[in-house]
């Protein structure tokens, strides 16, 4: 990865899922421009790197996955950099991602913080987790998905309750509003995320990214084009050599089963 990191840190773990951690933990790794370019940089290259099969997004210190913008350098800025919508173009980047990918809550996921959240695939939580999008208490709006993306996960009505009161959430109730996927112990999400993220890993590569490709594209599409792109998906499928291979091993588990005199539970 060209260029030094100063604000995030990117591993790569077994089952080829990476982890790319926002490491400004004095800040409750708050986001600032720099952290952004960084973030943006690092999603390029790993979507490039084949062995990447899944990615987890989590926050050094355990008291935030991102707390939010970088109030201090939020201040200052002016339209012409609104219209350049750089945390707008880091959450598009990481919906783009041809992998699954997987936030890691713990602590706050405020503001841009839970943009970056809700332009994941899935999302795993502590359980003192706290969400929420209070831009309007700073006079400003979120503007990096959040209008669009919160109701698309957890309905209108909802969505405008949190973006027009900008109330935060603890996890609990976050879950039952499918904010997140999955509520764990604190200090767990990480392990959580990337436990689900070696399930994803460990399915057909090809399969898996087809099948992002069918939801998402299919999301603002009608039937018919949603339907095409399933069918489009499932022929490259049919011919890969993956399929095949995958097939056979299950039906050589299921003859010997039977051989064994086991059912097919």
């Amino acid at each position: 990865m060209s260029g030094a990191l100063q604000h995030i840190r990117v591993e790569h773990g077994a089952g080829g899922v990476a982890t790319l951690t926002f490491d400004r933990p004095a800040a409750r790794n708050a986001m600032h421009l720099e952290m952004n370019l960084e973030v943006r940089r690092a999603l390029d290259t790993l979507a490039e790197d084949e062995s990447v099969r899944a990615l987890v997004l989590t926050g050094a210190g355990g008291r935030a996955f991102v707390s939010g913008a970088d109030i201090a350098e939020l201040r200052d800025r002016s339209a012409v950099v609104a219209l350049a919508r750089h945390n707008a173009r880091l959450c598009d980047a990481l919906e783009a991602f041809p992998r699954p990918t997987v936030a890691a809550i713990e602590g706050y996921a405020l503001g841009g913080g839970c943009e970056v959240a809700l332009a994941c695939d899935l999302r795993v939580a502590g359980a003192s987790a706290r969400l929420g999008q209070p831009e309007v208490s700073l006079g400003i709006l979120p503007a990096a998905g959040a209008t669009w993306r919160l109701p698309r996960v957890v309905g209108l009505g909802r969505a405008k309750e949190l973006i027009l009161t900008g109330r935060i959430v603890e996890a609990d109730e976050a879950l039952g509003m499918g904010l997140l996927n999955r509520v764990v112990p604190d200090g767990g999400a990480l392990e959580a995320a990337r436990a689900l993220a070696e399930t994803m890993a460990g399915h057909s590569a090809l399969a898996v990214r087809l099948a992002k490709v069918a939801i998402d594209g299919g999301r603002e599409a009608s039937q018919h084009v949603g339907s095409m792109l399933e069918a489009l998906g499932q022929a490259l499928l049919y011919d890969d050599p993956d399929k095949r291979e995958r097939m056979d091993a299950f039906l050589a588990a299921r003859a010997a089963r039977k051989t064994r005199g086991e059912g097919d539970g």
